[in-house]
């Protein structure tokens, strides 16, 4: 087990230390013709290329960090190449002075990005850009708590959570935690985001630099549990973020019985202390509790390691309860006696010496003097960028203007955030479209900067940049949706006048549906988001089902098409009203909006009893309340059964599940709802003894053992069998000589009807 762990040591180590030390061998940008260039590209092999004229001095800056950029690039199995191009040479590359201003990212011969220079600003840029670009898949980038929650809830009990906060894309914090994603991608979830908010959302008091850290997701199994988050303290720098990452890995906590100046571990290997909790077999289970604690609190910081006294060839001084060793080669161990967890912790931290290894003096992230590029460079850069667009040529959206355009007109949306560089590059190729596509294009190009109209994106459901969407006139849809559902219900469309006095009434946005509800005597709004017809239908088609509804086997399905948790009432028969208004009223409110409220007779579905079995043991008197989470993790909670139904007690026990206070009685399993035998093909049983020369081919789902058995079981009781009448006779005691001669008998009999 530890030579193992040593190894993926070695190999991580091999891979910062060729990042440290080869710096030092001079790599040159290769040139080259267009047509060399692409003849060298290879399948599956990721190159970098910039297409300048040869003799444009304007890009000497930008060369020289591109040819900083060729040597770590290239460890990464990245080529890197300056094309260049001639006057009298037009192609997609070398034809326009504004195409030369980028830089291009191949994987093979295909295209996967374009750079434009300014975003390239220096080699920790072309490095992270390059990187994040090909990572796209095992990098997520988000800007919402939501967006992280949702993250985390997906990969609990699955895999563990890197999170990296960031000032800005291309700085050299950026550049490290890339090229960690590069090496540890497919063992974590690397997640980055560059919003300070976020970094406050989850408890960060220091957001004036990076952070990255460590969700342990992959232990929890319950779904409403928050997984463990480790924050990483030293700066971010790839050998850093290395170190801490195998910290991450190693055991939490170790049993050894021998000399502590002996014990190695990954931790001394990384130049980490480590703490020996002592232990003997009286107070084995307390010391036991006491060390994991310990090593919680110590994660990342030093190893943690339970010392079995009583196993010991060597002495420990008897009023020795915790045994100390630094990093440092030939120092000795300490032996302490420290009464509680904060001791220990405390002497850690005030005791270790980690020599911090500077990777090169270009690197040093934390430097206040070093020429990096902060928040406000890089949006002077893109805010200078953006002036010399044709920005004309697009129609930019605000929150007042938003709805009537869309709804006036076919329309692209680009969504993009003026501070994000990804961003500001894609709106620069979505103004050269508009400027392809001017005068000839039937769809309106819009855009709309979310770093100004937070709220409109958010309620647009976009949560990450660029992002492009296509709307349609939603009349045209909804009228075709009308159609589809005529005879179900009453569509109509209200004149423009009578849009602004609604949507204000109503508290709503355009486009959006009224749906009035007669048998309830009320009226309520649902936003359209989208205005795709099978949309609309789908959404009319939930808002037509029943807010408190008796479930049944029949109309189960469509309920939990809504993918939201089941809050059942089971009763034994008609459901008692004071129940039901509680539950009306708190859907009123807006306390289920969550949840599928919905009750079930027992009388009416007897199948029900089989389900509660499955539940409780033994049963409990009815009625009773439980919530099914069927769609996330499969938990059951059941409201208590001494307390009665109230709006005050069904609320409290809400909430209390909501902060993950009640236990649930049963997960119930993740298996596939199938048939237990495959459906008999009555209609091609019917074809076949119909046609003159018939198949006589058994039903797929017996045996043809049983076929034989059956025949012969049969025979021996033909003449009983055609005493009895045809309705009662079970498929199975049928042979396929009955089979065929009743199928012929009534097909006979149809036709002379």
């Amino acid at each position: 087990m530890m030579s193992s762990s040593f190894n993926i040591f070695r190999v991580g180590f091999s891979f910062v230390m060729m990042h440290i030390f080869n710096n030092s061998t001079v790599v040159t940008l290769p040139e080259l013709s267009p047509q060399k260039y692409f003849s060298t590209l290879q399948p599956g092999k990721a190159s970098l290329a910039y297409f300048c004229q040869a003799d444009s001095p304007s890009t000497s800056v930008f060369l020289e960090e591109l040819n900083e950029a060729v040597k770590p690039l290239q460890d990464y199995g990245i080529s890197v190449a300056k094309v260049n191009c001639v006057k009298e040479e037009i192609s997609r590359y070398c034809g326009k002075e504004k195409d030369l201003m980028k830089a291009y990212l191949f994987r093979g011969n295909i295209l996967l990005r374009e750079f434009p220079t300014d975003t390239l600003f220096d080699v920790n840029a072309i490095v992270a850009h390059v990187l994040f670009a090909l990572l796209f898949n095992e990098v997520k980038y988000v800007t919402t708590l939501e967006d992280l929650q949702n993250i985390e809830n997906v990969l609990k009990g699955k895999a563990n959570i890197a999170f990296a906060y960031v000032r800005a894309i291309g700085t050299p914090e950026h550049r490290a935690v890339m090229e960690a994603a590069f090496v540890y991608g497919t063992t974590y979830q690397f997640v980055l985001t560059t919003e300070m908010a976020l970094l406050e959302s989850i408890g960060s008091e220091d957001i004036q630099h990076a952070h990255l850290y460590f969700f342990h997701c992959k232990p929890v199994l319950d779904f409403i549990q928050q997984c463990g988050r480790t924050l990483m303290e030293q700066p971010l720098t790839t050998l850093n973020i290395h170190r801490f990452i195998k910290t991450m890995e190693a055991p939490l906590l170790t049993e050894v019985a021998e000399d502590p100046q002996q014990v190695s571990t990954t931790h001394l290997q990384l130049g980490l202390p480590l703490v020996f909790i002592v232990s003997q077999q009286v107070t084995y289970e307390a010391d036991r509790r006491t060390a994991e604690w310990v090593a919680w609190r110590l994660l990342g910081k030093a190893g943690v390691l339970l010392l079995l006294r009583d196993s010991l060839e060597v002495n420990i001084p008897q009023h020795a309860n915790v045994v100390f060793k630094r990093a440092e080669e030939g120092v000795p161990v300490e032996y302490l006696v420290l009464d509680n967890i904060d001791l220990i912790v405390s002497h850690v931290e005030n005791n270790v010496h980690t020599e911090e290894i500077q990777e090169d003096e270009d690197y040093d992230i934390e430097d206040p003097d070093m020429d990096t590029q902060d928040d406000e460079v890089a949006e002077t850069v893109y805010r200078d960028r953006k002036r010399q667009l044709a920005l004309e040529l697009t129609v930019e959206l605000t929150e007042e203007t938003f709805n009537t355009t869309v709804m006036a007109s076919d329309s692209i949306v680009l969504f993009y955030a003026g501070w994000e560089a990804v961003s500001m590059a894609f709106l620069q190729s979505y103004i050269d479209v508009a400027i392809k596509l001017k005068g000839t294009s039937t769809m309106l190009l819009s855009r709309v900067n979310c770093g100004d109209w937070s709220d409109l994106c958010t309620k647009q459901n976009v949560t990450e940049f660029p992002f492009v969407k296509m709307y349609k006139k939603a009349i045209e849809d909804f009228i075709e949706a009308g159609n589809y559902l005529k005879g179900y219900v009453i569509t109509g469309v209200y004149p423009e006048e009578d849009v602004l006095i609604l949507s204000n009434k109503y508290a709503t946005t355009v486009p959006a549906l009224l749906l009035a509800r007669h048998k309830e005597g009320r009226i309520e709004s649902i936003p359209l988001a989208s205005t795709h017809v099978q949309e609309i239908v789908q959404i009319i088609t939930n808002a037509l089902l029943e807010t408190f509804p008796e479930i049944t086997v029949e109309n189960l399905p469509n309920y939990l098409r809504l993918q939201k948790p089941l809050l059942i009432l089971f009763s034994d028969g008609s459901i008692n009203h004071k129940y039901e208004e509680v539950i009306l009223t708190l859907i009123k409110q807006k306390h289920l909006d969550s949840l599928t409220p919905c009750w079930l007779n027992l009388k009416n579905t007897p199948v029900g009893r089989g389900i509660l079995r499955a539940y409780f043991d033994p049963l409990p008197p009815l009625p009773l309340l439980v919530l099914v989470n069927l769609h996330s993790g499969g938990q059951v909670f059941a409201f208590p059964s001494d307390q009665s139904i109230t709006e005050q007690h069904l609320l409290l026990w809400l909430k209390k599940l909501e902060a993950g206070l009640e236990s649930h009685i049963r997960i119930l399993p993740a298996e596939e709802w199938k048939p237990p035998l495959p459906a008999y093909d009555f209609l091609s049983m019917m074809d076949d003894a119909t046609s003159p020369h018939p198949t006589r081919k058994a039903p797929e789902c017996m045996k043809e053992t049983d076929v034989q058995e059956n025949d012969k079981e049969q025979h021996e009781d033909k003449s009983t069998a055609r005493k009895e009448p045809v309705e009662t006779l079970r498929i199975k005691h049928w042979s396929r000589s009955n089979w065929f001669k009743e199928a012929e008998k009534s097909f006979r009999h149809d036709k002379e009807l």
